[in-house]
């Protein structure tokens, strides 16, 4: 069999990508800061996406362009330490990474099959890890999770408060 390129029957595959896998790997991220934050009795202000605000569902504020990005802001950590705060900025990754563990654990088990939503999945988690855990910050200067573990050890607290 050769080689096979994008093609029109392959537009579904993409827009279930882009508008349902994306976002859920997205959600997991962000849910990683979320619990880690809680355990150190952190108050939290999250989001899905990026524009003008859609809906709230809970905690949880899912902006228009919701496929694009999230974030979490936490605050008043009851351990004010500078390794809580490396851990909430990890745990992100961290669970991203679990959750390829696990799908791989349970495609390997038999329990879901090899499907393409799956390795989607644990594509789009890898590149969420990467880029991250990669320090930069972006237009608006925000720091990624990699640069925002930097500054906390640098200067020894977290330099992100909530809005």
């Amino acid at each position: 069999m050769g080689l096979r390129l994008f093609t029109l029957a392959d537009i579904w595959t993409f827009f279930l990508a882009f508008f349902l896998t994306l976002p859920l790997v997205t959600i997991v991220h962000e849910l990683g800061h979320i619990l880690i934050a809680r355990i150190f009795g952190a108050k939290i202000k999250f989001a899905i996406g990026t524009g003008k605000h859609l809906i709230n569902i809970g905690p949880l504020e899912v902006k228009r362009m919701y496929f694009m990005e999230g974030w979490c802001q936490y605050r008043e950590l009851k351990y004010n330490k500078v390794w809580v705060h490396v851990l909430i900025y990890l745990s992100g990754s961290l669970f991203n990474l679990v959750a390829i563990l696990f799908i791989n654990f349970l495609i390997y088990e038999g329990v879901i099959p090899v499907h393409i939503f799956f390795y989607q999945f644990v594509y789009f988690s890898v590149y969420f890890i990467f880029f991250s855990l990669f320090p930069y910050r972006n237009g608006d200067g925000k720091p990624s999770d990699g640069q925002a573990i930097l500054d906390v050890i640098r200067f020894g607290k977290a330099e992100d408060p909530i809005d």
